[in-house]
């Protein structure tokens, strides 16, 4: 596949080269614009480019949204129309400013993102670990106390996607639910976080 990265930081760029490693190709952008990752393109290799945000989101199979969530509203709604978007966020206030729906728990921030993008499948993954322990932590599938991470989304073909791929990845999958149970893996929730089999995260996910 061919997967758009809007946000190439540290989650961003370590979910851009396990891409390639994997057999993807992968097109990256950030709010500074294509010529300030040349350096990220380089160490990835040929199936690796640079474009704008809007680039990168007309030419991803799938998009992977990992920018600071207060800037969500930043997201192109057009490119993304029918797509599968793969949602990193976390709401830290302290970053982001307060959303007062979210402090209330009316909502959830990939709620949110998914409101702003109305055409788009909308799948919450990939918040919830360390951007180091995605790096390191993959394993082969079947290996024993594999490390398994959460998702949660509303179309089932698109969480189907994204669970293969996180599987490439080197993770089992547990699925929370729909997209409004992300809320049991958001922040300071008993699933955030730690390093869990299946069936702790799953345990983990009941608490929250």
């Amino acid at each position: 596949m061919l997967i758009g990265f809007i946000g190439s930081g540290n989650i961003g760029g370590t979910l851009a080269k396990l891409a390639v490693d994997a057999g993807h190709s992968v097109v990256l952008s950030n709010s500074r614009g294509p010529d300030t990752l040349a350096e990220l393109v380089a160490e990835l290799g040929p199936n690796a480019r640079a474009a704008t945000a809007t680039e990168a989101a007309a030419a991803g199979d799938i998009v992977v949204v990992t920018i600071p969530f207060g800037r969500y509203r930043e997201v192109p709604v057009e490119p993304l129309d029918g797509k599968i978007v793969i949602d990193t966020n976390n709401y830290y206030f302290e970053r982001d400013g307060h959303f007062p729906e979210l402090d209330a728990g009316v909502t959830t921030d990939t709620e949110l993102l998914a409101a702003h993008l109305p055409g788009s499948r909308v799948v919450k993954a990939f918040n919830s670990i360390h951007f180091a322990h995605l790096a390191e932590q993959g394993q082969p599938a079947g290996t024993e106390n594999r490390r398994a991470l959460p998702i949660a989304g509303d179309d089932d073909e698109a969480k189907k996607t994204v669970t293969e791929l996180i599987d490439a990845f080197g993770f089992d999958v547990v699925d929370a639910g729909p997209l409004g149970e992300g809320r049991r893996f958001q922040r300071d929730r008993p699933a955030y976080g730690p390093r869990f089999t299946a069936a702790e995260l799953r345990e983990a996910l009941a608490k929250g």
